[in-house]
């Protein structure tokens, strides 16, 4: 009776994946692959969001996972950020609608109990960069390119990549990258400690699962403890980044070169800042 009991509470806690934006496998024991699947760019439409919110809760509660690792959907790019064309239908709160919701999904990643390797195919740009910034550890295609081109836009980084970007490169360039919105070379990358290893092309996710499948050969409990021990003792809790984050992000969303660069944009003509 208490083995029956016993394994219908496990069977209780391996979740169900029914997403299309994000595809979830659990059939390698003890490592969910998670794939953004939004080909070619995988944008991050809000559709994509809240998918991937949804996915985060019931990793954290399957039973099954105890590595994930989070990949994009062809070689073109792991992501790209945002979908520009759907500014408009949030133009009116882009914080509420948006920046906000965002912001918590990719606090999510991080706040995970379980390691998250990023397994980057292509290109990791914005939004991407963001995301891939709140993993564990990030692996990157040598052919790839990553960086936050948001300046671009007439904004800057917006869901943590203002605070994230300087604890893992250091402040002086952090600002130069957003400063100029420039790109890095996966070797650049590798050199700053943005990302941890780089791959061949088309190798990343085979890299990826290599890494997760030696990681959860360890002990469970001891991993937990480390990835919340160097999140919570070496890094500012993101936490108190937070709502100031999204303070400066309100600001500068109601600026003219914002509304100048989306609107050059969606209008493909180089956008005339002021």
């Amino acid at each position: 009776m208490v083995a029956r009991l016993k394994e219908e509470l496990m069977e209780e806690l391996f979740m169900e994946y029914t997403n299309n934006l994000v595809i979830v496998d659990v059939s390698n024991p003890k490592v969910a692959v998670v794939t953004l699947n939004n080909p070619p760019l995988n944008l991050v439409t809000l559709g994509l969001r809240a998918e991937l919110s949804d996915v985060l809760h019931k990793l954290e509660e399957d039973s099954r996972v105890r590595v994930v690792v989070l990949t994009g959907s062809g070689e073109r790019a792991f992501c790209v950020g945002s979908d520009i064309n759907e500014f408009p239908q949030v133009w009116d709160n882009v914080i509420g609608k948006k920046l906000q919701n965002e912001n918590l999904c990719f606090d999510a990643i991080e706040q995970l109990s379980k390691p998250v390797i990023a397994a980057m195919e292509g290109h990791v740009l914005g939004g991407g960069c963001e995301m891939s910034m709140a993993c564990d550890i990030r692996i990157m295609s040598e052919t790839g390119h990553i960086g936050l081109p948001e300046i671009n836009l007439g904004v800057f980084p917006g869901s943590g990549g203002l605070f994230r970007l300087a604890k893992l490169v250091g402040p002086s360039k952090a600002v130069e990258m957003m400063y100029t919105g420039e790109l890095l070379t996966a070797q650049q990358a590798l050199e700053y400690g943005l990302v941890s290893r780089l791959a061949p092309a088309g190798m990343v996710k085979k890299t990826a699962m290599e890494l997760a499948e030696q990681i959860a050969q360890k002990p469970f409990e001891a991993i937990k403890l480390i990835k919340q021990g160097v999140r919570e003792l070496w890094l500012k809790p993101n936490k108190e980044c937070f709502y100031e984050n999204l303070a400066f992000s309100k600001t500068v969303f109601k600026t003219e070169d914002c509304a100048e660069g989306v609107d050059a944009f969606l209008n493909k003509r180089v956008p005339k800042f002021r």
